[in-house]
């Protein structure tokens, strides 16, 4: 039996400068970490040879191409692992729609499980780029890179995306205690709304091709990704608040469906308790809404906030890794 475990992701700005239609002409950059929260895959062998898939939904298939599942069914094919295999997933927050990147996660987990499980080593870098082929020419996702580098490298980034399709990763290098004060800032709550992020990165990608003041929109939140980069680096928190709050502003102007007057009051209610900024994670509509906030100010804004769940995080250093090899 190989288990993986592989963390999910925050975003804090620049996202959507990750989806094809923009970095190969722009160029494009995120900056998002790795949280404490995870997805785990076990890839076990089978008594038989046929493949059990169990998931919210449980499937028993002669063959991989008999395989629901297109992530499963396309890993398998390019790892070229035929049959006699049991593989399950769980997660520890909302599988659809939490804007935290479920999705990329379990791709790379499955990925670097079933490695595993033919005895390969796969690179943090290898994994991602091999999600990357899986969700996006593979199976016809219309999201962007970021989510599969996240959860292979883990940590706090600034992710770069070049018009040549290739992606860099790198370290935010700053003192430790600039990082603990921006997690002790942040607080995160559950909408209890899920939605289709294809659906909303299919919209968004449409309107990104033919609308100049959209690719202008977009090319603003890539400076603020290397504006919060630089000032991080300085050790300047107190810029983090305003930055994320113009990226959300901007990304909200990308398209209608990115919020809703529920989440249009609720972030209006944090601010007014005392948040600097903040957004919704992930492509929009639903999921998690992240503020960020002096921590005397944490209460007021939970209050003001009253029905949503808060979910408690970290900063996650790690990538997705084996956890358990048993032969």
């Amino acid at each position: 039996m190989i288990i993986s475990k592989t963390p999910l992701r925050m975003s804090f700005v620049g996202g959507g400068s990750d989806l094809p239609v923009f970095y190969r002409t722009y160029g494009g950059a995120v900056v998002s970490t790795a949280i404490n929260k995870f997805v785990y895959v076990t890839v076990n062998q089978k008594f038989d040879e046929r493949i059990r898939v169990s998931y919210s939904k449980t499937e028993e298939a002669r063959t991989v191409n008999h395989i629901k599942h297109p992530l499963v069914r396309e890993a398998m094919k390019m790892l070229s692992i035929t049959g006699g295999v049991e593989i399950t997933s769980i997660a520890d927050i909302p599988a659809k729609g939490s804007g935290l990147g479920s999705s990329s996660a379990f791709t790379v987990g499955l990925l670097h499980a079933l490695h595993a499980y033919a005895c390969r080593y796969a690179s943090a870098e290898q994994l991602a780029r091999e999600s990357c082929e899986i969700e996006i020419d593979q199976c016809g996702e219309p999201i962007g890179k970021q989510d599969q580098f996240a959860a292979a490298f883990g940590g706090f980034n600034f992710i770069e995306f070049y018009p040549d399709d290739s992606v860099s990763v790198e370290p935010i290098i700053c003192k430790r205690e600039t990082l603990r004060q921006l997690q002790e800032n942040t607080l995160v709550f559950y909408t209890g709304i899920t939605r289709s992020a294809s659906a909303l990165l299919k919209t968004q990608r449409e309107v990104v091709a033919s609308e100049k003041a959209k690719q202008k929109t977009l090319r603003r939140m890539v400076e603020l990704a290397r504006q919060l980069k630089a000032e991080l680096q300085k050790n300047n928190v107190d810029a983090f608040g305003e930055i994320i709050h113009e990226n959300w502003e901007l990304k909200r102007g990308l398209t209608s469906a990115v919020s809703s007057k529920a989440i249009d009051d609720w972030y209006a209610a944090g601010r007014k308790a005392g948040a600097t900024g903040g957004k919704l994670l992930g492509a929009g509509s639903g999921g998690f809404l992240m503020f960020y906030a002096p921590r005397e100010r944490h209460d007021a804004i939970a209050r003001a906030l009253n029905g949503l769940r808060r979910m408690d995080f970290a900063f996650e250093p790690q990538g997705s890794k084996i956890i358990f090899v048993h032969d």
